[in-house]
């Protein structure tokens, strides 16, 4: 009887204190990223896009612990696709940029994995109080940069087919390598919990850090805000998506 190769774990670690910012996009600007043999993934008829910041906490680089890289701080901006396999649709999510404040992570992950991450000065603060929960990341490109959630600090769970499934629940990560080739790797999670937001502040120059065709966010309402706990998370190396010969 034959068997599926057990996909090697690249990294693993914590993903803690999400802040998740969903914004309403126009299809069209996303064409230019959408990687390879994969579409893009719409929820009852809106295209989103998602700013987030939460911290990596005890990661790991194949089970090895990189001294100053264990924990730090990032913050994306994503858009979700679906690529359609044997065995069905594998829902994932493509970075337009990754914000991370190690030099030596945008370094492997440009030059192995072809993806955009940028180095950047990062912050954060959490900050317990008797029912709030207040969390904020920052990040510095010019000025500096804050997205902050208050919330409700008793967690609740996430229900089946709401936007908190779609957007949380996409469990594979599709990169650009070419108008011919894609990159797939899978992250791996439990379920997670959010805490209710109550309040929010988006004080972000999206044309400085995320370029002319996002700009548009800066005057945009979002259409949903979330602080999820998050969990430990691990990530497998996956393959290459091409054209067969």
């Amino acid at each position: 009887m034959n068997t599926l190769p057990v996909k090697r774990t690249f990294l693993d670690a914590q993903w803690r204190k999400l802040v998740i910012i969903n914004y309403a996009i126009d299809p069209e600007i996303l064409k230019p990223y959408i990687p390879f043999n994969t579409e893009l993934d719409i929820w009852q008829g809106t295209c989103y896009v998602s700013l987030i910041g939460f911290m990596f906490v005890d990661t790991k680089m194949l089970r090895l612990k990189i001294p100053f890289h264990i924990n730090f701080e990032e913050i994306n901006l994503r858009f979700y696709v679906k690529h359609k396999a044997t065995e069905g649709y594998k829902r994932g999510v493509v970075f337009i940029k990754e914000i991370v404040p190690r030099p030596a992570l945008t370094l492997v992950a440009n030059l192995l994995y072809n993806e955009n991450y940028e180095t950047l000065k990062t912050t954060h603060s959490w900050k317990e109080e008797s029912d709030t929960l207040t969390v904020q990341y920052g990040w510095k490109k010019g000025e500096w940069n804050t997205i902050t959630a208050v919330a409700n600090k008793t967690p609740v769970d996430i229900m089946p087919d709401s936007e908190e499934e779609f957007i949380t629940e996409h469990f594979w990560g599709y990169t650009k390598i070419s108008d011919t080739v894609t990159s797939e790797y899978e992250v791996a999670h439990p379920r997670w919990q959010i805490y209710p937001v109550i309040s929010y502040d988006v004080n972000v120059d999206f044309k400085k850090v995320y370029g002319a065709d996002f700009a548009f966010l800066q005057d945009e309402k979002p259409v949903s805000v979330y602080l999820a706990e998050g969990s430990e998370i691990v990530v497998r190396q996956g393959g290459k998506i091409s054209i067969k010969k």
